[in-house]
C-alpha cells in the first residue's frame, strides 16, 4: 500500500509520519518538498502530484491555522483550508484513493452546552471556520472515499503550545489571566495521528465506515481548568513557578478581544467514532500530562 501525505511539518502531520509507516509505504510531502508539488497555496498543480504518487491512501495534514490571520487573508485561508483540499479530493477519485482530511470545531456557532453531532446544523464564525467548512463539503463532495475528521484544541509536544506558553508565563508573573467561558477538550496530535491509522486501516477493509467523524480527547475543561491542571503538573514535576494553580484567575473572552470570533461550546460528541471503529477516547488529562512529562 502507498500513503500520500500533505504536510508532514505541522503538529499532527509530524505525528502521522509515525503512525502511518507501518501500514506501507509513506510518501510525506511539506509544502517546501523539491521533486513533487505539495504547496497548498498553488492548488492547481496538485493533482499533478496525486497523479504522479498514484497513492492508495491520500492524509492531508495541510492546512491554514491562523485563526485570527485568516480574517485579514481570507483568499490565502480558502486557498488552503478549501480550494487545495478539493483539488485533492477530485484527483483522489481518478485514481481510487481513499482520502484523509481534518476539520475543526469552528465549523459550529459554540452555542449552547451540548456537545455537538456530525448532523448538527453549522454555523461558523470567522473566516478560518467557513473556509475550513468548505474544505469539508469539497472533499466530500469530491471524493466518494473519504475520512474527515473534525476535532479541537490540538495540541503537540513538538512546538510551541498553550501548556508551554502557561507554564512559561507562570514562571515569569505571580499572577495569570486566563479564558473561562470557552469550553472544549484539549486533543493530542498524537492521539489524532493514531486513530488516523486505525481508521484509515479498518476504512480499507469495510468501505462502509468512510465518512465524517468527531474526533478529540474525552472529557471537557475551560481554558481556565485547563490552565490550572498544566500549573499542577508543573508544581509536582518540581518546576518553580512564581504562580501556581491558585494564582490563575478567571477572566471573559471579552477580556482577550481578538480578529476573529472563537466559539465558546466546542465540546464534540464522538459516539459515533468510538461506535464504528471499536475505540475509546482517553480523557484530556492523560495526552496532557503525558506531553507535560516529556516537555518538564
Amino acid at each position: 500500500m502507498k500513503i500520500l501525505l500533505f504536510g508532514k511539518g505541522g503538529q499532527v502531520g509530524w505525528e502521522l509520519q509515525r503512525s502511518l509507516a507501518p501500514l506501507g509505504e509513506l510518501v510525506a510531502l511539506s509544502s517546501g518538498s523539491a521533486d513533487l508539488h505539495a504547496d497548498f497555496s498553488r492548488p492547481e498543480a496538485l493533482a499533478a502530484t496525486v497523479e504522479a504518487v498514484r497513492p492508495d491512501v491520500i492524509v492531508n495534514a495541510a492546512a491554514h491555522t491562523g485563526v485570527d490571520k485568516a480574517e485579514s487573508e481570507p483568499e490565502l485561508a480558502r486557498a488552503l483550508n478549501a480550494t487545495a483540499p478539493g483539488v485533492v479530493a477530485a484527483a483522489a477519485q481518478r485514481v481510487g484513493a481513499l482520502m484523509v482530511h481534518y476539520s475543526t470545531d469552528y465549523v459550529f456557532d459554540g452555542s449552547g452546552e451540548r456537545p455537538w453531532q456530525e448532523s448538527d446544523a453549522t454555523g461558523p464564525l470567522s473566516v478560518y471556520g467557513r473556509t475550513k467548512l468548505e474544505g469539508e463539503q469539497l472533499v466530500a463532495e469530491h471524493c466518494a472515499r473519504h475520512l474527515i475528521f473534525r476535532t479541537s484544541w490540538v495540541y503537540a509536544a513538538r512546538g510551541g503550545n498553550f501548556a508551554k506558553t502557561m507554564v512559561r508565563l507562570a514562571k515569569e508573573r505571580e499572577r495569570l489571566t486566563v479564558i473561562d467561558d470557552q469550553f472544549g477538550a484539549p486533543t493530542g496530535a498524537e492521539l489524532l495521528a493514531d486513530v488516523t491509522a486505525h481508521a484509515v486501516r479498518d476504512t480499507l477493509r469495510d468501505a462502509s465506515k468512510a465518512g465524517l467523524y468527531h474526533l478529540a480527547a474525552g472529557g471537557v475543561t475551560s481554558w481556565h481548568g485547563y490552565a490550572q491542571f498544566v500549573l499542577e503538573r508543573a508544581q509536582a514535576a518540581g518546576v518553580a513557578l512564581k504562580a501556581g494553580p491558585q494564582q490563575v484567575d478567571a477572566v471573559p473572552t471579552s477580556a482577550f478581544p481578538t480578529p476573529a470570533r472563537r466559539p465558546a461550546n466546542s465540546r464534540l460528541n464522538t459516539d459515533k467514532l468510538s461506535q464504528a471503529f471499536g475505540l475509546q477516547l482517553p480523557p484530556w488529562q492523560s495526552g496532557v500530562a503525558r506531553m507535560l512529562t516529556e516537555t518538564f
